[in-house]
């Protein structure tokens, strides 16, 4: 198939490695870019090889050699600009959260039903094998019967200027990392366990509203229960995720950073084993799903259904922690 011309808004630090080092493995064209700042926008276009600098976002999705939208913008910026790509038949690759709650993402999911415009919101790591791995033995009875599922994010603070710190633009430490938490304890619902419900959530605040720490606590209609922490103000980064069942426990060492660390580690009654599922980034899985669908139709794991149904319960983990949803 023809190589897909990708138009990217904004020149974000997370794109060289969501969208240049894919495309270029994969053999996309990096065909537009925009920027507030024309400097940082012309400045990206060097550095990566992009074809052209353009004076708007607007300019990118009107674009007709551009084929599909790459949004990695603040995550206030993520359904107006989705919306935008939308209107104009352009598919969306959008970074996570989809929205800045579940009303915009309800917003921006029914538009893209009534176009019949394809809308992924960038859960990379659900694409990696590592992930699918645990997955499946979540679901096939290979850990027993699931009783406790624990994801655990923390990274260093971003800079003080950085929009992840701004009520505005939707920051927080739930918006950024525990999305994925989320997402995980939804996934690992669809395969047996239930639909998870927030059962308690505990904040700690950079400034008003705006969360460095949240932990969140979940229960499933099995009654196995869920934790998700998620910390923008620790010394280091770190990016688990385990599974534990009556009959072993799966522990990911870090289902974010794959092509750092690819391994799974299997505890069972007959000891434990280490295994390992490939430094290919997780990335490049996921933009090759999801060209694979624009191009041909191959379904994806997850649509614009289960952006709404994450918003939603981030939105009910804001407000189990006495916060409103941004």
């Amino acid at each position: 198939m023809s190589p897909l011309g990708i138009g990217v808004l904004g020149a974000s630090r997370i794109a060289e490695v969501a969208i240049v080092g894919p495309a270029v493995e994969l053999g996309h064209r990096l065909v537009a870019v925009a920027a507030r700042d024309r400097g940082r926008a012309e400045t990206f276009a060097d550095k990566y090889g992009v074809e052209r600098v353009l004076d708007s976002y607007q300019d990118v999705i009107d674009d007709p050699q551009v084929d599909v939208i790459y949004n990695p913008l603040a995550n206030a910026l993520h359904a107006p600009w989705n919306l935008a790509a939308i209107a104009a038949g352009k598919p969306v690759l959008s970074e996570k959260p989809f929205a800045r709650d579940h009303s915009e993402a309800v917003r921006v999911a029914r538009a893209a039903e009534a176009a019949g415009v394809p809308v992924l919101e960038g859960f990379h790591y659900f694409f990696h094998p590592v992930t699918r791995r645990a997955f499946r033995m979540a679901g096939d009875g290979e850990l027993g019967e699931i009783r406790r599922v624990e994801v655990r994010m923390a990274m260093p603070a971003p800079g003080d200027d950085d929009p992840r710190w701004s009520l505005d633009l939707a920051g927080g430490a739930l918006m950024d990392l525990g999305c994925y938490g989320l997402h995980i304890m939804r996934s690992l619902g669809s395969l047996g366990l239930g639909d998870p419900a927030v059962t308690r959530a505990r904040a700690e605040l950079r400034s008003p509203g705006v969360d460095a720490r949240c932990d969140v606590e979940l229960e499933f209609p099995n009654g196995a229960t869920g934790l998700s922490t998620n910390s923008m103000v620790a010394p280091g980064y770190s990016f688990t995720l385990t599974i534990i069942g009556s009959a072993g426990e799966a522990f990911v060492h870090d289902f974010i950073h794959p092509a750092a660390d690819d391994r799974l580690t299997l505890t069972t009654a007959g000891g434990t084993t280490v295994e390992h599922h490939g430094t290919r980034p997780s990335y490049s899985h996921q933009l090759e799903a999801f060209a694979a669908h624009v191009q041909s139709g191959t379904p994806l794991p997850f649509g614009v259904d289960d952006a709404v149904a994450n918003m939603a319960l981030v939105d009910a983990a804001y407000r189990a922690a006495g916060l409103e949803p941004r």
